[in-house]
This record gives C-alpha cells, structure tokens and sequence, in this order.
C-alpha cells in the first residue's frame, strides 16, 4: 500500500528513525513499549531504504511503500537532512526505527513518543 511522503517524517541518526502517521500497517505494528529508551525489535518485518522508495514490509499481505525522494528528512545528527544520507543510515545501523503515530509531532518529544504507549513500531532490520 502507498503511503503519502506527507505522512511520513525520516530522521538521520546514528539509527535513523521513521515516523508514520495514519499508516495503514498501524495496528499491525506491535505496541511500542520503550520507557528506558531500547527500543525492542519488530519480529517479521523488515525494511528496504532507497532513495527514490521506501518499503516497509511485514509478516503476511502487510507493508507499505513510501516515494522517499519526496519525504521529509531531518538531521539529527549535524550533517545534511538528504535522503540518501538516511538511506546510509540505515545501511550503516542494519535498519531503521518505524514508529507509527496517529498524527506526526509538532515536536519531537522522544520521552513521550517511547513512553506513551501511542506509538507502535520498533527496530526494524534491513532486508540482507
């Protein structure tokens, strides 16, 4: 299933994450629960970073594809917000953080967004 760049977030970081809002996988997508910050493996899913697409894909029919060169990126990390640094992200950590939110933050507030039990997603590994 497509989803639109406009609800999705990439964020570089030593593990880029992935923010998804109203993603159609969402209630696939395990309960995150990451109070002390380790944020637990996504059993079955993987994912596919390139820098025209995205694919997330999980156990069964689930999974999603997202036009990456058309997402917003942002760096945490003092480098430049390009796609094709995120994508040497998540090559260079072995995946990416998903997290699927009802609606995208205003505000990234890690604290709330690991311990709020909102979101769900974790680490998901890149396909070998």
């Amino acid at each position: 299933m497509l989803l639109s760049p406009e609800k999705t977030l990439f964020i570089r970081g030593t593990v880029p994450v992935l923010l998804l809002s109203d993603a159609p996988v969402h209630a696939l997508l395990p309960v995150l629960a990451a109070p002390d910050g380790a944020v637990p493996r996504c059993d079955g899913w993987s994912i596919v970073a390139r820098l025209t697409l995205c694919v997330v894909d999980g156990p069964g029919e689930a999974g999603l594809v997202v036009p990456a060169m058309a997402a917003p990126v942002i760096d945490g990390t003092g480098g430049t917000p390009e796609m094709a640094n995120w994508c040497a992200d998540s090559e260079q950590a072995g995946g990416a953080v998903v997290l699927s939110l009802d609606e995208l933050p205003e505000e990234l507030d890690w604290a709330h967004l690991l311990g709020s039990g909102t979101a769900r997603g974790g680490f998901v590994p890149s396909l070998p």
